[in-house]
């Protein structure tokens, strides 16, 4: 009976060890069966909302365009050989540059999602820094020109305009220009507030519409570079005109290509109503071009008229 008794406990304790092992087992089998798909899920998950990114070769090819833009373009003014062709490799390479970073950034931000509120938040404190620094890289033109034209030396004849200088006058195309210019800032903000109400037809009008304006204001820049009855080379006076008005001019070929690009964004569905960071920082680049646009105007053509 004793001995019976032992068996059947025995008996009992197996068929439960053989129940607990089934299910261990089957866990493991599971598990091994999901391992790839949680091994992918740890893999692709971010554990911190920031965005460590990749290495990239574009800033120092970016750097070496940029050298060879500006080497090339000090060597043509004076006349060296080989100083135009020096000027168009390293424009060619910025803009090279420009379409690849920009192509890696959407990348990040449109379908790989590294671009979480967060980073949004670090993009856009970096594109103010970014315009701050343009504000001082515009400033130093302005003083230049305020410290020849408020104290002018003997050398230039005492005066401002200098003697032998023909100014352009304000009232042609500077300002056609300003009101082309104020315009395409209106048009840019009515796509952004299309953008945000969800209305992508009426974005697309608003961003094609600041796109043609910008064009018809470099065309018209170029068209009175071509008619000025005065040079880069006549004295402080064609310095830091073409200096002033010609950065100007690189900035808003700067802000239609980011335009541009921000209306094939547009049509390829990259923007959405809470996700549309690539479209503010180009109104906001624009917006900048179109207040140093009415400060040169007032100081360059009309008080310096």
């Amino acid at each position: 009976m004793a001995q019976s008794g032992s068996v059947s406990v025995l008996g009992t304790e197996c068929h439960v060890f053989k129940s607990h092992f089934s299910v261990i087992f089957l866990f493991f089998l599971y598990f091994l069966l999901n391992l790839k798909m949680i091994h992918s899920s740890i893999k692709n998950r971010q554990r911190h909302p920031y965005h460590l990114v990749d290495p990239s070769p574009w800033p120092l090819v970016s750097s070496f365009g940029a050298l060879a833009l500006t080497f090339g373009l000090v060597m043509y003014m004076h006349g060296y050989y080989g100083g135009f062709t020096l000027f168009v490799t390293g424009f060619l390479t910025i803009l090279f540059c420009m379409y690849v970073w920009w192509r890696d950034i959407i990348r990040e931000g449109t379908f790989e999602g590294q671009h979480t509120i967060v980073v949004q938040k670090g993009l856009r404190m970096g594109m103010l820094l970014f315009i701050v620094s343009e504000i001082m890289f515009f400033f130093a033109f302005f003083w230049a020109f305020f410290d020849a034209s408020i104290k002018p030396s003997a050398m230039i004849g005492g005066i401002w305009p200098p003697s032998g200088i023909d100014p352009l006058s304000p009232w042609g195309v500077p300002l056609l220009n300003t009101v082309i210019l104020l315009t395409s800032g209106a048009t840019v903000t009515w796509a952004h507030h299309a953008i945000v109400a969800g209305k992508k037809k009426s974005a697309s009008i608003g961003l094609f519409l600041t796109i043609v304006l910008a064009i018809i204001f470099t065309a018209l820049q170029a068209i009175e570079y071509v008619e000025a009855p005065f040079t880069i080379s006549d004295g402080v006076y064609g310095s830091t005109f073409y200096m002033a008005t010609g950065f100007h001019g690189f900035h808003v070929f700067i802000g239609t290509c980011f335009l541009a690009i921000c209306l094939v964004r547009l049509s390829l569905n990259h923007f959405t109503r809470e996700h549309h960071f690539g479209f503010e920082a180009a109104a906001w680049y624009w917006h900048f071009v179109d207040v140093v646009w009415l400060f040169l105007f007032v100081v360059v053509y009309w008080w310096g008229y």
